[in-house]
């Protein structure tokens, strides 16, 4: 399989819900890699590295989020070049 690479921004109620906790254990649940963080605008941006199976799977899961968030858009960056992340992090 090949490992892939995405950088996600979404936007709609994702900050305050616990959406960066969420992407953190989904990510770390599917054995991926990379990081979340909150941007200043109010949206949530998510850099995640893996095979693209599991890629997809964080994807279809991510678009929910949890209970109380509402995604309303989701941007999708994809990359060839691979960070060498240690696991997946919540970046402040």
């Amino acid at each position: 399989m090949a490992i892939r690479r995405k950088r996600l921004l979404l936007s709609g109620r994702v900050q305050g819900v616990g959406f960066r906790y969420f992407a953190y254990r989904l990510a770390r649940e599917l054995g991926l890699r990379g990081w979340v963080r909150n941007l200043q605008a109010g949206n949530v941006e998510i850099e995640v590295q893996g095979e693209e199976e599991l890629l997809d799977q964080f994807l279809m899961e991510i678009k929910s989020g949890p209970q109380l968030a509402i995604v309303e858009d989701i941007s999708i960056n994809s990359f060839e070049n691979l960070e060498s992340y240690e696991g997946f992090n919540i970046e402040s």
